[in-house]
């Protein structure tokens, strides 16, 4: 469906961010790495990987889930490379082909929470780039965006993306 580009072409409303400085949160994240061509694709991907993928796999592993969704976008443009995983309490014993463990949790990081379209996260993304060289500071790591609702269980139902919040973590080193 085109609901994703046509939601930001109806509202031509600015997102509303808010950062923070904090320190991240240590979470072992199981993950799986995936591509789309298109925002829609990737939200079809995204919604497989975390209504099937990784709840099978999370299953298997007998293991359980501590957080929400996280994912790391590789590009900014198509093709769309990006890593999806939920935090869990533990590696599972028996790791699914295609699967593997990632961390966060090493450094301080400024958090940007973001309400509004998926297509201007990128403005959170600058903000946060803004942060780092108005406070001399260096990224340290990859950033990455936690998803703090289900989204991706009503992937077709309508909601208001000012009321969605995404956290953009920027882990952070002093330069």
């Amino acid at each position: 469906s085109d609901t994703h580009n046509t939601a930001a072409v109806v509202q031509k409303k600015a997102p509303t961010i808010n950062i923070i400085d904090t320190v991240e949160i240590k979470r072992n994240v199981l993950c799986v790495k995936d591509s789309a061509a298109t925002w829609e694709i990737m939200n079809e991907k995204l919604a497989v990987i975390f209504n099937k993928k990784l709840p099978d796999a999370i299953l298997l592993g007998k293991i359980k889930m501590m957080g929400d969704p996280i994912v790391w976008y590789s590009t900014k443009k198509t093709p769309y490379f990006f890593r999806a995983g939920i935090p869990v309490d533990k590696a599972p014993t028996k790791m699914i082909k295609g699967m593997f463990m990632n961390t966060t949790g090493k450094d301080s990081a400024f958090v940007a929470h973001f309400y509004g379209p998926n297509e201007f996260t990128g403005l959170g993304y600058e903000a946060l780039n803004e942060i780092l060289k108005e406070n001399n500071k260096r990224k340290s790591t990859a950033p990455y965006e936690i998803y703090k609702d289900n989204r991706f269980l009503e992937i077709n139902k309508k909601k208001d993306p000012y009321k969605i919040q995404t956290d953009i973590v920027m882990p952070y080193k002093k330069q």
